[in-house]
């Protein structure tokens, strides 16, 4: 049975207790967050969150409870490392040791307890903690409560994960998603443009935000109300912010400069475009992706889409990003463009083995007035080469001197990558797929300056379009000359 609305509140206050801050134990009062949580939760809820919210901790004690109170009960909590989902473990550990001793004797009696597993075999229930990192989390399990914690942090491709997680929950079991945020790309991200602030359907993710001055403790230094900044003056006539609480917000900008807005939250919006190394500008991308138009025709089961049909007389370039074609593995892409104008007409993302590229492109090619191939040479490349050279006997292929195709070098990568930024910013217009520009989003320089698609990402799309981008260029300079 549903439990209703303040009655998790009244029975975690009355029955866990947590450590302190400041040291000690003392009993778990639900701050303004964790309250707001609990009056407007659905089955599956994502949360984004300042730092050291105490949500994670209230999920651990929500789920803690319905595990201790419901026969049959499995739940898992997992985090982004593994010391990470110990530490969460230790404050559940915790709640049960400061249990009274008449049920930690009695019905709460647990048969195991090691680093991540609690059993209460009276029970039949089971409290369990996982990493992001552990092969197969989730595998086997049939969970009534599943609490993911940081996952903007989690390694690989997160999305995967979160599905084979997913898989694992009962149809009726509560889902929890909660994290800070980490840029405008991956699972997190893509979960939390999808939620909504009511659920939309049944089972649709309910969206929870927490400013950082939601939590009492964040205070500093009151700041004379003549001295406040533009920016200070409408967060306090927004949000009723005291004189301490900007106060703290100055010392946050001190020590954390631009990350206080990945760390400390304001607003849902700016916490993700400040945060991570989008390569791109993300405002632009998402402007574009709001305007761009649906394709007026869709080929091959929803992999070709086409926006502009070929044009008597009109010259065309269709640029290849390969792949090895395997059922996991990355797509291969195909941007096909208008020489004159660089406009986007047609986009392939399909998963192709070489030979099979090679005659999508050829085809692709002959009906758009017998268009130039630019195929980039790295890897599968050659062997796309190949096959449109001896099976598809199409010779209208690009050549950087006399090599044919495109050479991606850790030179010419960022300067085509710049070319294609340039574009979407001064142009937007001439790119027509929102795939593509999902893509842009989460296209990312790591910490060594390399760019390329954040964990989970692809980015077949935007290496076909930059390279497209820049042939084109080549051939109208050539024929300037």
């Amino acid at each position: 049975m549903e439990e209703k609305p303040g009655q998790t509140v009244a029975t975690a206050e009355e029955l866990l207790r947590i450590r302190h801050r400041n040291g000690g134990t003392v009993p778990l009062i639900a701050n303004a967050a964790q309250r707001s949580f609990e009056q407007r939760r659905g089955r599956q809820n994502i949360v984004l969150k300042a730092r050291q919210m105490g949500i994670t901790t209230w999920i651990a004690a929500r789920f803690f409870l319905k595990t201790i109170t419901r026969p049959g009960t499995v739940t898992l909590q997992v985090a982004h490392t593994r010391s990470a989902a110990e530490s969460i473990f230790r404050i559940v550990q915790r709640m049960w040791e400061e249990l009274p001793p008449e049920l930690r004797n009695g019905p709460l009696r647990r048969s195991r307890a090691n680093v991540g597993q609690m059993l209460f075999p009276r029970l039949d229930s089971e409290f369990r903690i996982a990493s992001a990192f552990d092969e197969g989390v989730g595998r086997g399990l049939t969970l009534q409560n599943l609490h993911c914690s940081e996952v903007s942090r989690w390694p690989g491709n997160a999305g995967e994960v979160l599905a084979g997680l997913r898989a694992a929950l009962a149809v009726d079991g509560e889902l929890v998603l909660e994290s800070t945020p980490n840029g405008a790309q991956g699972a997190f991200y893509d979960e939390w443009c999808e939620g909504s602030d009511v659920p939309r359907f049944e089972g649709g993710l309910v969206r929870h935000f927490f400013p950082w001055w939601l939590e009492p403790a964040y205070r500093g230094p009151a700041v004379e109300a003549a001295l406040l900044t533009t920016e200070e003056c409408e967060l306090v006539a927004r949000h009723s912010l005291s004189a301490e609480q900007i106060g703290f917000r100055r010392g946050l900008e001190r020590s954390y400069g631009q990350l206080r807005s990945q760390e400390f939250v304001e607003d849902a919006e700016s916490c993700f475009r400040v945060s991570g190394a989008c390569c791109f500008d993300v405002a632009a991308v998402e402007r574009r992706a709001n305007d761009a138009p649906a394709p007026r025709e869709v080929r091959r089961g929803g992999a070709l889409q086409v926006w502009l049909p070929p044009v008597a007389g009109k010259e065309y370039v269709v640029a290849v990003d390969s792949a090895g074609g395997g059922a996991e593995g990355d797509y291969a892409a195909v941007q096909l463009l208008e020489v004159q104008t660089g406009l986007q007409c047609a986009e392939l993302q399909q998963r192709l083995r070489p030979a099979e590229l090679a005659k999508a492109a050829a085809e692709l090619a002959c009906e758009y007035n017998r268009a130039v191939v630019v195929v980039e040479r790295n890897n599968h490349g050659a062997a796309v080469l190949a096959y449109l050279e001896t099976n598809e006997r199409y010779n209208r292929v690009w050549r950087d001197g006399r090599e044919a195709g495109w050479l991606t070098t850790a030179a010419s990568k960022p300067e085509i990558i710049a070319r294609l930024g340039s574009l979407l910013e001064q142009t937007p217009e001439r790119f027509m797929s929102r795939r593509l520009l999902s893509e842009c989003r989460t296209f990312v320089a790591n910490e060594q300056g390399r760019s390329g698609a954040a964990g989970g990402a692809h980015d077949d799309l935007v290496m076909a379009m930059a390279i497209g981008q820049a042939v084109r260029a080549r051939l109208l300079e050539t024929r300037r000359r």
